[in-house]
C-alpha cells in the first residue's frame, strides 16, 4: 500500500456503499412519491363517491318551494343522520351548501363551524359546473388546508334540471401526512438495517477479493529484492484466481531465470578461469625460464589447446546471444547430407584411431541425400552430435550412423556405445547449461550449450531432435529434417530396438518407453 494514497480496498468499499445509499434513497423518493399519489387518488375516489351518494339523496328529497331549497319534510332529521354515519366511516367532514355557498346542512349538527362562514365563490362555481377535487381552506372555514371534494345537487324542476346545491366533503391532510411519516419512518428503519447487512456483506467480499491482490503487491515487492521464493496462495477460480496464478507462473519463470542466470556466470567464470589460468602460468614460466626451452614447445601445444578452448567457448557464447536475440537466421539451400555426415566424422579421425572405436554404418552414407536447410549451421548440429559420441564412447567400442531418406523426411541417427544417460537426466540435456553428473567428469571442456544450439537449429529448421537411451549400453540421438514445409505435424520415426528404452524430444518430452517405437507425432 502506497501511503498517502487511498487504499483499492477503501475506494472499492466507498464506491459500492455510495451506490448502495444511493439506490435507497431514489427507491425511498419513489416509494414517498407513488404512495402519496396512489393515497391522493384513493382520498380524491372516497370523498367524491361519498360526495355523489350524499348528492343523489339530497336530490331525490328535494323540492322548490318559492324558488328556495326545501329538502324533505324535517329538513335534518334524516339526512342529518345519514351525513354522520358517512362522516365518521370516512373520517371526513360532510356539509351542504346553496349555490351561493352558503352551509344548509352539516355533519357536524349543531356545533357546526360552516355555517359562519361561505364557500369561496370560485370554488362554488367550479361544483357546480361539474364534480372538483382540490387542496384548499375553503376560505377561512379550516385552519390548514384540507382535501376537498364537491358535487353538485341536481333537482328536477318540472321538464328541466337545475343546480339547487353542492355537497363538499373535506378531510384534514395532516391524517395523510402522518400516514406518509409512518411510511417514511418504516422505510428509513428497514433501509439503515439493510443498509448495515449490506455494508458488512461488501467489506468482507471486499476484502476477500482485494486481499490476493495485496499479497501480490508484497510478493511483487519480494521479487523486487531478490526473493524468488514467494508465491501467492490460489483461493478462487475468479479472474482474481487467475491473475494470481498468472502472478506465481510469472514467478515461477524468474525463479527459474535467475536460477539460469546465477549458473551461467558461475559457469561462464569457471570456463573462463581455467584456461586463462592455465595459459596464463604456462606463458609466464616460458617468460621466466622456469620451463625448460626442450619443454616449451610441449607446453605451448597446451596453451594452444586452451585457446582454442576458449575460442569454442566464445562461438557458444555468441551463438547462445544470437539466439536469444532472434538473430539466427537460415541461409536455406539444398545441400548433400551425406557428404556433411562423412566430412564431420573425418574431423575426428585421430580421435578414433586413439581410442579404437569402431564406425558402423556409413555404407548408409554412401548414396547422396539431399536436404534443404543452411549447411553451415546443419555442420554444427552433425558436428556436435559426433564430438558428443566421440567424447563418450567406451573405449573399443562403437558409433554407429544410419542416414535414410524417407519420402516427408531425412532421418539422421548417430549411436554410440558406452555408459549411457539416466532417464531422469535424459529429459534436461537439451536445456541450456545442463550438465549430467557422470559427464561432469568425462567433459570438462563443456558448458552444457551444445545440445541446447542443436535444438534450436533443428526447431528453426521445423524438424526435431530426440534422445535415446539404455543405461550401460548405449546413447542415441535422432533428428530430421521434414520435405514438407506446409506439414503442420512432426513425425518422429525410430526403428525397432529390444529393450525399454525411453525417448526424448528437444523440449524434454518423453515420447514412449514402450518396446517397439514406429512413430510419434508432435504438433507445431
Amino acid at each position: 500500500m502506497v501511503t498517502g494514497k487511498k487504499s483499492l480496498f477503501a475506494q472499492y468499499l466507498t464506491v459500492s456503499l455510495v451506490i448502495v445509499l444511493v439506490s435507497f434513497i431514489i427507491l425511498g423518493t419513489m416509494l414517498v412519491f407513488f404512495v402519496a399519489r396512489y393515497s391522493d387518488t384513493e382520498k380524491k375516489d372516497l370523498l367524491i363517491e361519498n360526495a355523489q351518494r350524499v348528492s343523489q339523496l339530497v336530490s331525490e328529497q328535494t323540492v322548490m318551494v318559492n324558488n328556495n331549497v326545501h329538502i324533505g319534510d324535517t329538513e335534518t332529521s334524516w339526512l342529518s343522520g345519514v351525513m354522520q354515519t358517512i362522516a365518521s366511516s370516512i373520517n371526513a367532514d360532510v356539509f351542504i351548501t346553496d349555490t351561493k355557498g352558503n352551509t344548509l346542512l352539516c355533519s357536524e349538527s349543531g356545533r357546526c363551524r360552516h355555517r359562519k362562514y361561505a364557500v369561496p365563490d370560485d370554488i362554488g362555481q367550479r361544483s357546480s359546473r361539474n364534480e372538483v377535487f382540490i387542496k384548499s381552506t375553503l376560505g377561512d372555514m379550516y385552519d390548514e388546508p384540507q382535501f376537498v371534494a364537491g358535487v353538485p345537487i341536481i333537482t328536477d324542476v318540472g321538464s328541466r334540471q337545475e343546480i339547487t346545491g353542492i355537497v363538499f366533503t373535506a378531510t384534514d391532510m395532516g391524517t395523510f401526512s402522518t400516514f406518509k411519516g409512518e411510511i417514511t419512518k418504516i422505510f428509513f428503519y428497514a433501509s439503515v438495517a439493510t443498509f448495515a447487512i449490506v455494508s458488512c456483506i461488501i467489506w468482507f467480499f471486499s476484502f476477500k477479493m482485494i486481499k490476493p491482490l495485496k499479497q501480490m503487491s508484497i510478493a511483487a515487492k519480494k521479487l523486487a529484492n531478490g526473493d524468488f521464493s514467494v508465491r501467492v496462495p490460489v483461493t478462487s477460480d475468479s479472474e482474481v484466481g487467475t491473475l494470481a496464478k498468472s502472478f506465481n507462473e510469472m514467478a515461477d519463470s524468474l525463479s527459474i531465470s535467475e536460477t539460469t542466470r546465477r549458473n551461467f556466470i558461475a559457469n561462464v567464470s569457471h570456463e573462463l578461469k581455467t584456461p586463462m589460468t592455465t595459459i596464463a602460468g604456462f606463458i609466464d614460466g616460458i617468460l621466466d625460464g622456469t620451463i625448460p626451452q626442450n619443454k616449451q614447445r610441449q607446453y605451448l601445444r597446451i596453451v594452444s589447446t586452451e585457446v582454442k578452448r576458449l575460442s569454442r567457448l566464445v562461438a557458444s557464447m555468441l551463438s547462445l546471444s544470437r539466439i536469444d536475440n532472434g538473430e539466427l537466421r537460415l541461409n536455406k539451400q539444398p545441400f548433400n547430407l551425406s557428404d556433411v555426415v562423412i566430412s564431420t566424422l573425418l574431423t575426428f579421425e585421430q580421435k578414433i584411431e586413439q581410442r579404437h572405436i569402431d564406425i558402423r554404418g556409413l555404407e548408409t552414407c554412401t548414396t547422396p541425400v539431399t536436404v534443404d536447410g543452411d549447411p553451415d549451421l546443419i555442420y554444427q548440429v552433425v558436428y556436435n552430435l559426433f564430438e558428443n559420441a566421440v567424447k563418450f564412447v567406451d573405449k573399443g567400442g562403437y558409433i554407429q550412423v544410419h542416414l535414410t531418406d524417407y519420402p516427408d523426411h531425412t532421418e539422421l541417427e548417430i549411436q554410440n556405445s558406452g555408459q549411457g544417460i539416466e532417464a531422469d537426466e535424459l529429459m534436461h540435456i537439451f536445456e541450456r547449461f545442463y550438465k549430467t553428473d557422470k559427464s561432469r567428469s568425462q567433459d570438462k571442456n563443456g558448458m552444457g550449450l551444445g545440445l541446447y544450439i542443436v535444438k534450436t537449429i533443428m526447431h528453426l529448421h521445423g524438424g526435431d531432435i530426440t534422445a535415446q537411451s539404455v543405461v550401460d549400453e548405449y546413447c542415441r540421438f535422432t533428428l530430421w529434417l521434414p520435405k514438407d514445409k506446409t506439414s503442420g505435424t512432426k513425425h518422429i520415426f525410430s526403428k525397432k530396438k529390444n529393450g525399454t528404452v525411453p525417448v526424448v524430444s528437444s523440449d524434454g518430452t518423453i515420447l514412449s518407453t514402450a518396446e517397439t517405437i514406429e512413430e510419434h507425432n508432435i504438433d507445431d
